[in-house]
């Protein structure tokens, strides 16, 4: 029996390691697909021009494929879903570790995490039929498909692994430190302003630079709601004027463009880009995750 149950647990420990070495195998097979077909527009415009151009007109001749505009778009989308969401899922998670009854918890948490299992183009469509033609009547826009709509949807997809991990940072704050700020004196909401806090900030802050990278990943749902026009936002006035996202562009111009061509070849670069700010943000999340000072009690 020990030299079967040996056997058993060597073969789950090659199994686990091989999963994790072709995890990471696919990341550098999927970047070196990308620079392989992203890398040859560099031949018609330098990397310079598009990160800095105003103007995507890839059909003009020569071309213009400046990808000022999406990354713009991208930011603006991304950094109002985290206005929305950082405040709102920080509560929920301090609601859920520090004040709900066990039992509520229970209750609450499976059906926020729920969200995550919605498909984005559920919300897309909701933002679509729903949410902006109200927004557009009751605010008086001349379009129901504008940024600041991809950032309110995107906020409640990017909310379950906010509080997921801002929960799970919360609750690994040993016991210990809460009830040290109780017996001075301290009250609940001055411990959790004042302990617990700045005990999970790194924790907090990891969640929350996973949320962004779900954010800037999203694609159907800001297809369909922040209006696929290609201009450079301006000011907060461009929050309520539709603009266009990195990965709306692949998603509804990837299936018409001609193989080969410098259209193409600058969709694949805006791949790498997406690609490359993903793994930033999680590599940087992961570090601080790795950087947190408390273990769970």
């Amino acid at each position: 029996m020990k030299l079967l149950k040996a056997a058993r647990e060597a073969i789950i420990e090659r199994l686990i390691q091989v999963s994790g070495f072709l995890a990471v195998l696919f990341v550098i097979l999927i970047l070196a697909f990308l620079l392989r077909d992203a890398l040859p527009v560099l031949k018609t415009v330098s990397l310079g021009a598009m990160l800095g151009g105003d103007r995507w007109s890839p059909s003009a001749e020569p071309p213009k494929l400046g990808l000022l505009p999406m990354l713009l778009g991208s930011l603006y989308v991304t950094f109002g879903a985290l206005i929305l969401a950082v405040p709102l899922g920080l509560a929920c998670a301090v609601f859920l570790s520090e004040v709900a009854p066990p039992a509520l918890r229970e209750i609450l948490k499976p059906v926020v995490e729920l969200l995550a299992a919605v498909p984005s183009v559920i919300f897309g469509f909701l933002g679509l039929l729903l949410v902006g033609p109200w927004l557009q009547e009751v605010l008086g826009l001349p379009i129901g498909q504008f940024a600041a709509l991809g950032s309110l949807i995107l906020a409640f997809m990017a909310l379950p692994t906010i509080v997921s991990v801002s929960e799970d940072a919360l609750r690994a704050v040993p016991q210990a430190f809460r009830h040290n700020s109780l017996a001075l004196g301290a009250t609940e909401w001055q411990t959790i302003a004042r302990v617990t806090f700045p005990a999970a900030r790194s924790g907090l802050l990891a969640a929350v630079l996973l949320g962004m990278g779900r954010a800037i990943g999203e694609t159907m749902t800001v297809l369909m709601v922040t209006g696929n026009a290609p201009v450079i936002p301006r000011g907060l006035e461009a929050f309520v004027r539709p603009v266009r996202t990195m990965t709306a562009t692949i998603a509804s111009e990837m299936g018409e463009v001609a193989a080969g061509s410098a259209h193409y070849h600058a969709l694949f670069m805006i791949g790498l880009l997406l690609l490359l700010i993903t793994l930033a943000v999680n590599l940087a999340a992961a570090a601080i995750v790795r950087r947190t000072g408390v273990v769970r009690k």
